[in-house]
């Protein structure tokens, strides 16, 4: 969210694509995007997991299945920026439909490591791919996360999209995170 707001996305200019929901990173961003003021569209892969989307601020939707196989180099422009946690032809397509001098933030990779793409979109509308990275990222900018959190995630949305396990239900809540079955963040406690 800093990256497309730093980068001068604006509310005004259109909808956000969030990918990668309900999962954790999707979740948050979408809170965090409706409290900024923008327009959120968000992917999704069953029909109960709108109610939850919706209430953390998403107020359109995109079948997940529409954005995860091959797609044409350069599609209908729909989306002002994009938050992508997926990767591979989900982020591919996010790119291609991306309208002109708009932004795709990148920051995961659950679909595949891969990103079978042209540069045709990169080129001819000068849409701007900002890598997102949690590893090495300098005390400066998480910083600012951290403080967008604390100032911008609705506090009653805590208990909606995260939850906490024991640690013996760590490795089934594994499963189930990769299985698609977990919305939002999962916190496991090790003394428990």
């Amino acid at each position: 969210v800093d990256a497309l707001v730093k980068f001068g996305v604006t509310p005004d200019q259109g909808p956000i694509l969030v990918t990668g929901t309900p999962g954790g990173v999707g979740s948050v961003a979408t809170a965090l995007l409706k409290k900024a003021g923008y327009t959120v569209t968000a992917s999704y892969g069953d029909e109960s997991e709108k109610e939850y989307l919706t209430k953390l601020g998403a107020s359109d939707f995109i079948q997940r299945e529409e954005l995860s196989g091959p797609g044409k180099p350069l599609q209908k422009e729909l989306w002002a920026g994009v938050i992508d946690s997926i990767g591979s032809h989900t982020l591919v397509n996010a790119i291609a439909q991306t309208k002109y001098r708009g932004a795709v933030t990148a920051c995961g990779l659950a679909q595949c490591a891969d990103l079978p793409g042209t540069v045709m979109p990169i080129i001819l509308r000068g849409v701007s791919i900002l890598g997102i990275d949690s590893v090495m990222c300098p005390k400066g900018p998480r910083m600012a996360a951290w403080d967008r959190l604390a100032k911008d995630l609705d506090p009653a949305l805590i208990d909606l999209i995260g939850h906490e396990v024991d640690l013996a239900g760590a490795i089934q809540a594994g499963h189930d995170i990769v299985a698609g079955k977990i919305r939002g963040r999962v916190l496991v406690d090790v003394n428990r």
